[in-house]
């Protein structure tokens, strides 16, 4: 059996996706799987049950990573490593991450169907909360796992509730045992663009380069409580308005560097109390910004610290930084993306070299091992939204690459 006519089961793949598109529906039609959640469990049981009843091995870490394996002829090598995640926004599609880890299932089912013997194991590795949108920051257990981050950091994190991350791992029964650490061959990761730049080129896949330099900031509004009658206005010390003007400065910000691609974004804003007729005396904003160059982000971050010191002043508050992320650049490694493009060509696949504009657990797994990201078309480039949409004549192309970058290299 060699790379050129070996082909996954596009029905069969499908058939997964669409199950998976029933647990943790959203009011919209897209998913609602937030991470350690009764509807995580529930898909997190169901593909255990299909791993283990192909006849993979399944192991959990201490972050509730998931990893099934399919042996190789050389125990003693390495794993190729595939995943992605099934963790969802609180208004999420049904494609972001999921492909990438029911298309990693799928690679171990076509080998299976081939008869085909790899000399290196396969694993198919389903990332405990990439997205972030329970526990911050996103991508924090692979994080974990490339050894950027620390367990006990990872399992104090809190939710909006005040529930402890391991607390949460606990509840759901998928508090592993087995080190969250390791030392794979290579990590291929598949994935929806979460762009429009395939579907408008009419390209089947997308061979990722690099990505853009995305941070994120964590940003504390502190003011003074008071009745919003008696209170006068110069007296005032309005957590909320504060927040407001730093979301507003921020934005402009973005539109400042937009003809060079700058992005910036408030996506969240708490206040307290947060009621009718009270100032509030506390906020926090979520504010993440990026470019396809890392000196403009360093010049947006250093723009979005200057701004707080002049929205103190005016809105009469304290605003300071409280927490800061980065997702780098991602490290793309070059071998691979070469060997995807010949893979890609002899397949007789359009392709197309890319930057990836949003963040993948294959950043951190880029600083311990060769990765690739194969992106694959979606609809209006749409995501994170629960219009998200793609078809499987879209999606097979990219799945027939993986099953074939990753045949080649287990064979290494």
């Amino acid at each position: 059996m060699t790379q050129s006519n070996l082909s996954p089961n596009g029905p069969r793949f499908w058939s997964t996706i669409e199950t998976s598109a029933t647990i943790g529906k959203g009011r919209a039609g897209g998913l609602r799987r937030l991470t350690l959640t009764p509807e995580d469990k529930q898909m997190r049981d169901v593909f255990a049950s299909w791993c283990t009843e192909a006849g993979y091995a399944l192991r959990v870490d201490k972050l509730g990573n998931m990893f099934a394996r399919r042996e190789g002829t050389d125990p003693s090598l390495p794993p190729v490593l595939i995943g992605s995640h099934l963790d969802t926004q609180a208004a999420g599609g049904r494609f972001d991450g999921i492909v990438g880890v029911l298309g990693g299932l799928e690679v171990l089912r076509s080998l299976d169907d081939a008869g085909v013997e790899t000399k290196r194991a396969v694993e198919v590795v389903n990332w405990t909360n990439e997205e972030g949108a329970r526990f911050q920051p996103p991508m924090m257990c692979s994080a974990v796992y490339a050894g950027r981050r620390t367990l006990d950091w990872a399992l104090d994190r809190r939710d909006d509730a005040g529930v402890r991350f391991g607390d949460a791992l606990q509840d759901i029964n998928y508090a592993g045992q087995e080190s969250v650490a390791g030392s794979p061959d290579s990590y291929f990761e598949l994935h929806i663009e979460q762009g429009p730049e395939l579907e408008a080129t009419h390209t089947q896949v997308g061979l990722v380069t690099g990505a853009y330099s995305a941070h994120g900031k964590r940003i504390v509004v502190r003011g003074e409580n008071g009745h919003s009658g008696p209170s006068a206005m110069r007296d005032r010390r309005n957590a909320l308005v504060g927040a407001s003007m730093v979301a507003v400065a921020v934005n402009e910000i973005g539109w400042r560097y937009a003809d060079r691609d700058g992005k910036t974004t408030v996506a969240r804003l708490e206040a307290w109390p947060n009621r009718p007729g009270i100032i509030s005396d506390e906020a926090t904003l979520y504010v993440d910004y990026r470019s396809p160059e890392a000196s403009l982000a360093k010049v947006m971050s250093d723009e979005i610290e200057a701004c707080l010191a002049d929205c103190a002043r005016r809105s009469q508050c304290d605003i300071a930084v409280a927490e800061a992320w980065s997702f780098d650049q991602g490290k793309f490694d070059a071998e691979l993306v070469s060997s995807l493009e010949a893979s890609a060509e002899r397949l007789g696949l359009t392709h197309l070299r890319m930057l990836s504009q949003a963040g993948h657990d294959a950043y951190n797994l880029g600083h311990i091992c060769p990765t690739a990201l194969i992106f694959t078309p979606c609809k209006g480039g749409v995501t994170h939204n629960e219009n998200e949409d793609t078809t499987l004549e879209d999606q097979m192309p990219g799945l027939t690459l993986l099953l074939s970058a990753v045949l080649e290299r287990a064979s290494l």
